[in-house]
């Protein structure tokens, strides 16, 4: 594996999905920065037929898997689903078996960290990666 293109072992990411119809045409939306605010990747990728809270938790493995190729020790996942933040730190249980699935993935790439943070912020303060999914699921539509 290559060194990463930046001095830093810490990532600040920002993650959305998105999905008309709830389930309907979903995609994700990733925005990748360091500590300092430079933008280090940006990820807007459709995932074909599913719910919110699947789109949301794949752009979460969305942001951990580019967080482990780019060697990041440290991260903190800002997203605005108060439901993926909260089952991340077990407040709320995954009930579906699906999202369980899912949620038993992040579990495995989170292990690649020395920390691994998920705060929960207002939509408003999440405006790129909801730019980024909201584009890539309605280039598909």
């Amino acid at each position: 594996m290559t060194n990463p293109p930046f001095e830093t072992k810490e990532l600040v990411m920002y993650i959305d999905g998105a999905s008309r119809g709830n389930p309907g045409p979903a995609s994700v939306g990733v925005v990748i920065k360091t500590p300092a605010g430079e933008e280090v990747r940006t990820v807007a990728e459709y995932i074909g037929h599913a719910t919110n809270n699947v789109a949301e938790y794949f752009s979460f493995i969305y942001a951990l898997q580019e967080a482990a190729v780019l060697q990041a020790a440290r991260v903190t996942v800002y997203t605005d689903s108060q439901l993926l933040a909260r089952q991340f730190t077990g407040e709320y249980r995954v009930k579906e078996p699906h999202v369980k699935l899912l949620s038993r993935l992040v579990t495995h790439l989170k292990a690649y960290f020395q920390q691994c943070k998920v705060i929960h912020i207002p939509r408003e303060k999440n405006k790129e990666a909801d730019r980024l999914a909201s584009d890539a699921v309605e280039a598909h539509l």
